[in-house]
């Protein structure tokens, strides 16, 4: 079943002669449960595209179909409680409020949506990320490495359908930014959720199901 997919998606930025084309007719289909890895260099358009696939940021032209709805036919309100429900994001910079400890910042988007927690689930991804001892821990009190398993957890914490993982181990080690994307496989796995992430490391990249290249805007190649 084809769970995300894009249709002739475009980002242009200015006005001729001096347009930049960051996206340009890029037609992308992923599966529910595949573990997808875009790669590609900086400003190939990796990023805008992850940014347009989760709706942060609206197409110039093209669409985004998520169960086959087409997101960018909803209003901003609309657009924005559906990423809270049906989106997880993880960032490079783990964004992680610097007031609230751990597992305050793992369960802010359920609370953002006024529903309550799956403490069952909740401890599932807990026990499966390895951070029990470090629930009341505030963010700058954990290693780099501990401050992503908290983003994950947090990503994955309203059961969304879709992660989308921006560099995620851009600011960790190779060794801890294995072992954080071995655990985002895992749970992938283990709760049947797509993850599309982008990626500049070839040797993280290969943790995927399948590779997705991107070149100055457009696919230029994938493999399993």
């Amino acid at each position: 079943m084809i769970t995300l997919k894009s249709k002739n998606l475009k980002k242009y930025y200015g006005k001729l002669p001096n347009q930049v084309k960051a996206l340009d007719g890029v037609n992308i289909e992923i599966k529910q449960g595949e573990f997808i890895s875009i790669v590609g260099t900086s400003g190939s358009g990796k990023s805008t595209l992850l940014h347009l696939l989760g709706g942060l940021d609206r197409p110039t032209d093209g669409k985004v179909l998520v169960d086959g709805k087409d997101i960018f036919e909803m209003t901003d309100n609309q657009l924005t409680v559906f990423r809270r429900r049906k989106i997880g994001f993880i960032f490079q910079s783990y964004n992680l409020v610097p007031i609230l400890n751990s597992y305050e910042n793992i369960i802010l988007p359920v609370e953002l949506d006024g529903n309550k927690v799956d403490k069952v689930y909740l401890d599932n991804i807990i026990n499966t990320l390895g951070l029990t001892e470090r629930l009341k821990n505030l963010p700058n009190n954990l290693s780099g490495g501990q401050q992503q398993r908290v983003a994950i957890a947090r990503a994955l914490s309203t059961k969304p359908s879709i992660v989308l993982a921006d560099e995620p181990t851009g600011n960790l080690d190779s060794k801890t930014g294995q072992e954080v994307l071995g655990l985002l496989k895992i749970t992938s796995q283990k709760f049947n959720q797509t993850i599309v992430m982008i990626t500049h490391d070839e040797e993280i990249a290969q943790l995927a199901d399948r590779i997705i290249r991107i070149e100055d805007g457009k696919i230029a190649g994938g493999k399993r």
